[in-house]
């Protein structure tokens, strides 16, 4: 007999941050929130031209019916970085569907590089990622998806994860693209998808400096598959370890970051603590 989840209410929350130039100097000029999803005070370890902010959802795991929404600005001039302080975990659901909406207005640079998703045996997920940028913005962003928690031999066999990623330049897409992993399905085993894989990683990168030295130096590396497109790169990893992908990722923005940026990779402190 199958036991019922417990009754819970679902998590409605929104934030929407703000990023300028004020006096030299990349600020949060606004923030607002509802919800359980908040933005720690901002840091500066690589000086007052670059802003790292965390965004925390305190309840440390998205769950069936959850809605988050983050909608970000960077205006021009502005360079912020957005992470988070720890994996996103995304729980097993008896039906509802959890949604995360990301949406960024990039007039200067924006980077998002959260930590891994953790997708459960059993969840119900969609994933949105929006980005829109103006004449000359930048941006980088990454996603590390763990399907399963295959530390305690979990895979992910049951559910359903729905992955969109749009990107546009003055309003002209520049990338576009739908995924739907089904928990167990044949995309999980086939040799032209997951190749029974449990962790897939991606690196967007959108800058009009993108060249072919720049190119062949990131296909250098290993265990990733590199494409060019006009003002865009695009990186993907299949492995089985979310410490892995992370590090290759960041061996990779290592790379990128100063060709486009015009600045070494500084990591987050969140990442070492």
């Amino acid at each position: 007999m199958r036991i019922a989840e417990p009754v819970r209410a679902a998590w409605q929350a929104e934030l929407s941050l703000d990023f300028a130039v004020q006096e030299g100097r990349t600020v949060l000029a606004r923030r607002r929130h509802e919800g359980p999803l908040v933005v720690q005070k901002p840091f500066y370890p690589e000086g007052k031209e670059v802003c790292h902010a965390i965004v925390v959802h305190p309840p440390g795991g998205i769950a069936a019916g959850d809605e988050l929404e983050l909608r970000t600005a960077a205006g021009p001039g502005a360079h912020a970085l957005l992470t988070t302080p720890g994996a996103a975990k995304w729980y097993r659901s008896a039906g509802s569907v959890a949604r995360q909406d990301i949406g960024f207005d990039v007039d200067g640079v924006l980077e998002w590089l959260p930590q891994e998703s953790i997708v459960f045996d059993g969840a119900r997920a969609d994933i949105r990622c929006e980005v829109e940028l103006a004449a000359g913005a930048r941006y980088i962003g990454w996603e590390i998806l763990c399907l399963g928690r295959t530390g305690s031999g979990e895979r992910f066999a049951n559910g359903d994860l729905r992955i969109e990623t749009r990107i546009a330049r003055d309003g002209k897409p520049l990338w576009l693209e739908r995924g739907r992993i089904e928990g167990g399905g044949r995309i999980m085993s086939s040799p032209a998808a997951l190749a029974g894989r449990s962790v897939c990683a991606t690196l967007i990168a959108c800058a009009d400096e993108l060249n072919g030295a720049l190119i062949a130096e990131c296909r250098a590396l290993p265990e990733l598959a590199v494409t060019h497109l006009p003002g865009v790169l695009v990186a993907r990893h299949l492995g089985d370890s979310s410490e892995d992908a992370k590090r290759l990722l960041t061996r990779l923005w290592r790379i990128v970051r100063p060709a486009l940026i015009g600045r070494e990779a500084v990591e987050p402190r969140i990442w070492t603590t």
